[in-house]
């Protein structure tokens, strides 16, 4: 039987995203997989913004159970980290105990990403922590992004892959997307 992989990622917010869920869905195909895209289902009408939400909040957890992995896409989205819907769907996926498989096309580490956003003005304070001017410390682990993330992913046997997309790209490179698919294939021959 053919797994079913659930394509997480902020993805749906993209003016292309059509085209780039498009091509990720034929890439997953390609490799034998099929593919569970949030949006890819009809959303019942509400009559309200917030149960339009929670119908789609449903939907994408129904999605989720159904899958048998997730690939989720982890590069920082408006601001310093991964989207919180994305780190939100892979949680819930290693807690349903699932393969769980993420990648960036941002090389920088969660470290340095902090470092900039401070503008370097890091300090370290008398317990040995680096901080920044607010006085809240950043961790530095050489982790792609949030250690529970990259612990998440490596714990339960998956890989967080790193790609480096140019920043007019950042977004719509599918090669760090293509390598996890790669890795997921070469996982479920074996």
């Amino acid at each position: 039987m053919q797994k079913k992989i659930y394509l997480a990622g902020p993805d749906v917010f993209l003016s292309n995203a059509g085209e780039i869920l498009g091509q990720k869905a034929e890439m997953t195909r390609a490799a034998g997989f099929i593919p569970l895209c949030p949006g890819d289902l009809e959303v019942p009408p509400s009559g309200t913004k917030k149960g339009l939400g929670l119908a789609i909040s449903a939907i994408n957890e129904g999605m989720m159970r159904d899958a048998d992995a997730v690939i989720a896409n982890l590069t920082p989205f408006r601001g310093l980290a991964a989207d919180v819907g994305t780190s939100f769907e892979l949680g819930f996926m290693c807690g349903l105990g699932k393969v769980v498989y993420g990648y960036t096309n941002v090389a920088t580490d969660h470290f340095k990403r902090c470092a900039e956003y401070y503008g370097g003005a890091l300090t370290t304070s008398a317990d040995g922590r680096t901080r920044g001017p607010d006085g809240l410390s950043i961790e530095d682990f050489d982790m792609a992004d949030n250690l529970m993330l990259d612990g998440g992913i490596e714990s339960r046997g998956g890989v967080f892959v790193v790609g480096n997309a140019a920043k007019e790209k950042l977004y719509n490179d599918l090669s760090a997307f293509a390598e996890c698919l790669r890795l997921i294939s070469l996982r479920y021959a074996s």
